[in-house]
């Protein structure tokens, strides 16, 4: 890495290269990552293999999903931490170190014996690689190469990876047919491996300046007089947490994670158990993808003209409403159509995140904010999956608590449109 504090930097913006900008080679070595990252590769195949491990082991469906929840337990204490590493050592570096740790505990699951702590001790393994894989450090470089194209710039990626997490049930659910569970997550680990890791190393690289560029696709100029960047007006951890833009943001995010991650975990058990064939199960599993791939195909675009807030709100309450379809024990096309809705909300959530921190906060310590923010987006993960697999247990049904998830998500909408206008943000690029 260069030292950028060695000698101030003046830009001119009026200058541009006549070669395509560099930051967008960075966005595709970002959506390629994120497309194998924990999300995609781990959450959406968790209830593909959920009844094959509970039919060859004997584990009871709480017991079997204890083990994500483990994980994204893991994972919510592992991401702050390394947020603040980021903001330290640079993205580049942990990105790689992690993706290799994940790819390989991928592997080791193949390799599961009845012992279920063997299956947990490898969950929890998981959860603290997958915490350098996710949005956090890729967010952190893509925000330093864009600013009036970041909306655009950080929604890309994430459509790719609600693009794979689209194809990676159905994946699974081939693989599990064909081949078995033990050599599906063969596969699936090798494919972390074998594709990220290569593509991070080869394109991205942490800020324009190391290669003579500023934001956006300037030149940079060297001189004697420092400019105004725009950490000068960001705000540390500290800070931030002491406002409440900060507390609206984790209300909002928290409610919509729980409703997410224990429809997306269950809804394969749920479907089945309505009488839905697997294979139909794992394609309104896909359609969740489908739904935030749409969704982070617009939100990217929208937030460099909108109020990012008043996105989440539109797409919180697409969420809401599949819900509500599938709380109301809809028979038909419905289900896939209220899975579809469900994924419009997740595809909004981890890319309005990152652009609101980066609005609202600053860049100084993005990493280390994004990372408790990501955090309490995790821990939506750990509590909604525990939350249905225990009301199943208890009930033998998934009845009542849909509706309350539902109502959640209902109130992660009303608090989105308490937000006020940005803090860090140049004024001609105020949205709407």
């Amino acid at each position: 890495m260069t030292n950028e504090g060695t000698r101030p930097i003046v830009t001119t913006p009026g200058r541009k290269s006549n070669r395509v900008f560099y930051g967008w080679w960075v966005v595709l070595a970002s959506a390629i990552g994120l497309a194998l990252h924990f999300g995609p590769i781990i959450v959406p195949t968790f209830g593909v293999f959920l009844k094959p491990l509970s039919h060859e082991f004997g584990w009871t469906r709480a017991q079997t999903s204890m083990a994500i929840s483990l994980c994204a337990l893991t994972l919510t204490m592992s991401v702050p931490f390394i947020g603040r590493l980021v903001d330290y050592a640079g993205a580049r570096r942990v990105i790689l170190a992690a993706t290799s740790f994940f790819g390989l505990s991928v592997f080791a699951l193949a390799f599961l014996s009845n012992h279920i702590w063997q299956f947990y001790a490898v969950y929890i393994v998981i959860g603290i690689a997958a915490s350098g894989t996710t949005p956090v450090p890729y967010s952190r470089v893509i925000t330093r190469w864009f600013d009036r194209r970041r909306g655009l710039a950080l929604g890309l990626p994430m459509a790719a990876s609600s693009l794979s997490f689209t194809l990676m049930p159905f994946v699974a659910q081939i693989l599990i047919a064909t081949l078995g569970w033990r050599h599906a997550y063969t596969i699936i680990g090798a494919m972390v491996v074998g594709v990220a890791i290569p593509v991070v190393a080869l394109l991205l690289t942490e800020t324009p300046r190391q290669i003579g560029l500023e934001p956006d696709g300037g030149i940079l100029d060297h001189a004697e007089v420092p400019i105004h960047l725009e950490e000068d007006v960001a705000l540390s951890f500290a800070e931030a947490r002491h406002t409440g833009t900060f507390w609206l943001i984790v209300g909002s995010f928290f409610l919509m994670s729980v409703g997410f991650h224990a429809c997306i975990i269950h809804l394969v058990p749920l479907l089945t158990d309505r009488g839905i064939s697997p294979g139909n199960a794992a394609l309104a599993a896909s359609l969740v993808g489908a739904g935030g791939f749409l969704a982070r195909m617009l939100v990217g675009y929208l937030l460099d003209f909108f109020f990012a807030a008043s996105v989440a709100a539109c797409l919180f309450f697409a969420s809401t409403m599949g819900l509500f379809f599938l709380w109301s024990g809809v028979a038909g096309y419905l289900p896939f159509a209220a899975a579809f809705l469900i994924g419009i909300g997740q595809g909004a959530e981890l890319d309005i995140i990152p652009y609101m921190v980066s609005r609202y906060f600053g860049l100084q310590a993005f990493a280390e904010i994004y990372g408790y923010l990501f955090a309490v987006f995790t821990l939506g993960g750990v509590v909604g999956p525990m939350l249905m697999g225990m009301w199943f247990d208890a009930t033998g049904s998934y009845g009542l608590i849909l509706g309350v998830l539902a109502i959640g998500t209902l109130a992660a909408v009303g608090l989105m449109t308490r937000l006020g206008p940005y803090r860090v943000l140049k004024p001609a690029l105020q949205p709407a």
